[in-house]
Order: C-alpha cells, then sequence, then structure tokens
C-alpha cells in the first residue's frame, strides 16, 4: 500500500518532499527520461535500476531515493509517454474520423516507444498522463449514441487492435534485423524452393490466394497493409453498433 501511494505521489506531484542523500540537481524527470531513452534504444529489458543509474551517472542505491523499485519507474515512464502524445483536435470531424485520428495518434506512439505496447494495461498508471489520454480518446466517441460502457469498451477494443498490430510490426521488424535480411528479400531467396513444396493441387486455395497475396504486397506480412485494413474492419464494426443505437433512439 505504501509503494502504491510512493508511485501516485510521483506520478501527480512528480517531485515530492527531498529525501537525504539525493544528488543535488537530479529529479525524477531525469530518471524516468533516461529510463525512457535507454528502453527506446535497447529495449524494455535493458531497463533496471542498475542500468538506469548507470546511465545518469549514480550509484544504484541513490536512484531509490527518486523511484521506490523498477515497477514503478515503468509506471512512470508509461505515463510520461502518454502525457508527451500529440493529440490532434478533430472535434468538428466524424465520429469515424475521430476514432481513426485516436488510433493514429496510438499507432504513433508505439512506434516512437516500441517497448510501450508490451507494458500490461490490466492495471494502468493513474496518473495525469493516462488520464490525459483517456479524455481525449473518450471525446472521439461524443454523439456517437454509445452508453458510458459501451464506450469504454469501444475504446478498449479500438486500442487493442492497434496495440495487436503495432506488436506483429515490432516482431516483422525484429525478425528481419536478426535475419539481416528483407521480407522480400527473404522470400526472392525461398521462393523457388517454396513453389516446389506448395503443390496446387493439394492446395489450389492456398497457393492462389497467397500467390496473389504475395505479388500484392511484397511477401506474407506487409504491417502497413496489415493496418489499414484491420482498422477499416474495426471501424466499419463499430459503425454497425453505433448505427444500431441510433435506430433505437429513433424508434
Amino acid at each position: 500500500m505504501a509503494e502504491a501511494r510512493r508511485t501516485i505521489d510521483l506520478l501527480w506531484l512528480d517531485e515530492p518532499a527531498s529525501r537525504r542523500g539525493r544528488k543535488k540537481g537530479l529529479t525524477v524527470t531525469q530518471v524516468v527520461d533516461a529510463a525512457i531513452t535507454l528502453a527506446d534504444d535497447e529495449g524494455i529489458d535493458a531497463v533496471s535500476m542498475r542500468r538506469v543509474a548507470q546511465e545518469l551517472g549514480v550509484v544504484p542505491m541513490t536512484l531509490y531515493t527518486y523511484v521506490p523499485d523498477k515497477a514503478a519507474l515503468l509506471d512512470l515512464m508509461l505515463d510520461a509517454v502518454y502525457l508527451r502524445m500529440p493529440r490532434e483536435d478533430t472535434a468538428q470531424a466524424s465520429w469515424r474520423d475521430r476514432l481513426a485520428a485516436v488510433a493514429e495518434e496510438n499507432r504513433l506512439l508505439y512506434d516512437r516507444h516500441p517497448w510501450a505496447a508490451g507494458l500490461s494495461r490490466s492495471r494502468p498508471p493513474l496518473g495525469p498522463g493516462l488520464m490525459a489520454k483517456y479524455e481525449h480518446e473518450l471525446r472521439a466517441f461524443d454523439g456517437a449514441g454509445l452508453d458510458d460502457v459501451e464506450t469504454d469498451s469501444a475504446l478498449t477494443y479500438l486500442l487493442g487492435f492497434v496495440q495487436a498490430s503495432a506488436h506483429a510490426a515490432a516482431d516483422a521488424r525484429a525478425e528481419a534485423e536478426r535475419s539481416a535480411r528483407s521480407d522480400h528479400e527473404w522470400w526472392a531467396e525461398n521462393g523457388p524452393l517454396l513453389a516446389k513444396v506448395f503443390d496446387p493441387h493439394t492446395y489450389p486455395t492456398a497457393v492462389r490466394v497467397g500467390a496473389a497475396a504475395g505479388a500484392e504486397l511484397g511477401g506474407a506480412f506487409e504491417p502497413g497493409h496489415a493496418y489499414a485494413f484491420g482498422l477499416e474492419r474495426v471501424l466499419d464494426g463499430l459503425g454497425v453498433l453505433i448505427e444500431r443505437r441510433t435506430s433505437d433512439r429513433r424508434g
């Protein structure tokens, strides 16, 4: 309970009462920024209290006078990137364009900070960044006719799609970096062998569809296309619900 209270104090107050042993001139914001830079450059697994302290030029025990533990540090990192997200003013746009803008804002967040897509959302950091983000994104549903629970669920559905897309895109990038080959190069190299294995008489639909998709997209999976196609289908699905609620009000 005490650690949770300390994290909430850090999220909302940033610099609570100073403690003995702190390095003069160092702030919680500097600690968080150093951790974010480390995660952006090397991945979330590189973030530890010891490593962040090393980046800041202090001994690890000094860091604990600013942030109680790694879990709290991750909360602070996530809330900080939420708070700094660019947010488009789409108040005059249609609900569909507003939701597409919300999705794009989150896609860009994960593109800049891939580690953020991998952190748990079951108990999100209840800081100013999360609340500003949540308020902004809920307002994208203004006038859509959904009740409060439906609005929250629809937002969760939309953001879940974006998060899954970010994971898939990150996996594709990691595989390309690991193999030192792009998908296009991999398929060009392995295509002749696969053509011998995939018998069009045994797998006629898979061969036909796979060949058409591969020729169009340059490989079995193209993250940009998958995101654009999937987002349209998510919005189509929400459109059915919104239209149903509109019909209910008219009836």
